[in-house]
C-alpha cells in the first residue's frame, strides 16, 4: 500500500501541495529512511523542485514501479521518478535522463554463465520485477528465455537466492548487494542495457513539465544534480 508523507519547505501552509510518486522499488534512487520517511536521490531531487515551485513536497510512496505508472492517469500525483520506456511514454511525458543505470543479472556462483548475451536461451528462467524498466526491457528483446515476473524487485531477487529461476534480472547495485550479503552468487560483469532514468508527468501537465525540464538543465549544468547523485551512492 502507498503512504502520504509530507515535507514541509519554504511554501506557505495553504499552498496546494506538489504531489511526487517516489518508487521505493529500485533502492539506487529511492529508500526508507529510518525514521520511516522516503530518502533518497529522487526525494532530494523532489525536495529542490517544490523549492522551486515555492509549494509543500508531498511524497507518495510505491512499491513498485509498474504502480506508479498504473496511477498515472488518475490523479494520484504529479511529478514522479521512472526509467524511460516506449510504452510507459503512452501515458506519460519524459524529461532528459538525470542517471543512467545497468541492467544485468545475478547468477550462482557454481553456474558457467559468463555474460548476459548468453541468457536467451529455452528453458531458461530469469527472475524480474513485474513492471520493472528491465522487465519491459526483456519482454521486448528475449525470444527464447522465460520471465519469471516477481511482485517486485526484490522478490524477483529474494526468490533466486531461495531456489526459484536460472537468474535474476536487475540494476546492478542491488544485485552486487545481494551477493555480497549471499555467499555462492555472483554478477555478470555485463549489461543487457542501460536503464535512463527521467522525471516524467502524466501528458496534461506541459507547463509544469517545462518548468522542471527548465530546472533540471540548470541544476545539470551547474553540477547540483552530479552532487546529488554522487553523495548518495557513497553512502548507500
Amino acid at each position: 500500500m502507498m503512504t502520504f508523507l509530507e515535507s514541509r519547505m519554504s511554501a506557505t501552509d495553504n499552498a496546494t501541495p506538489l504531489r511526487f510518486a517516489i518508487n521505493l522499488g529500485n533502492a539506487v534512487l529511492a529508500k526508507t529512511l529510518p525514521d520511516g520517511q522516503p530518502g533518497g536521490i529522487t526525494v532530494e531531487i523532489a525536495q529542490k523542485i517544490a523549492a522551486e515551485q515555492g509549494r509543500v513536497a508531498q511524497y507518495i510512496t510505491y512499491p513498485t514501479a509498474g504502480k506508479v505508472v498504473d496511477d498515472a492517469t488518475h490523479d494520484r500525483w504529479d511529478v514522479a521518478f521512472l526509467a524511460i520506456d516506449p510504452k510507459r511514454e503512452e501515458v506519460l511525458r519524459f524529461t532528459q535522463s538525470y542517471i543512467t543505470i545497468e541492467g544485468t543479472v545475478m547468477v550462482r556462483e557454481s553456474s558457467n554463465w559468463q555474460s548476459v548475451t548468453e541468457m536467451d536461451k529455452p528453458d531458461v528462467v530469469i527472475n524480474v520485477g513485474k513492471g520493472a524498466a528491465y522487465d519491459l526491457f526483456l519482454s521486448r528483446e528475449l525470444k527464447h528465455a522465460a520471465l519469471n515476473r516477481l511482485a517486485s524487485s526484490q522478490a524477483a531477487i529474494d526468490a533466486f537466492l531461495d531456489g526459484e529461476g536460472d537468474m535474476a534480472a536487475g540494476i546492478r547495485q542491488p544485485l552486487e548487494s545481494a551477493v555480497s550479503n549471499n555467499r555462492g552468487f555472483r554478477v555478470l560483469p555485463d549489461n543487457f542495457g542501460q536503464i535512463f532514468q527521467a522525471i516524467c508527468l502524466p501528458h496534461a501537465q506541459d507547463q509544469l513539465y517545462g518548468e522542471i525540464s527548465h530546472y533540471l538543465n540548470k541544476w545539470q549544468e551547474n553540477g547540483a544534480i552530479s552532487e546529488i547523485i554522487n553523495r548518495n551512492l557513497a553512502e548507500s
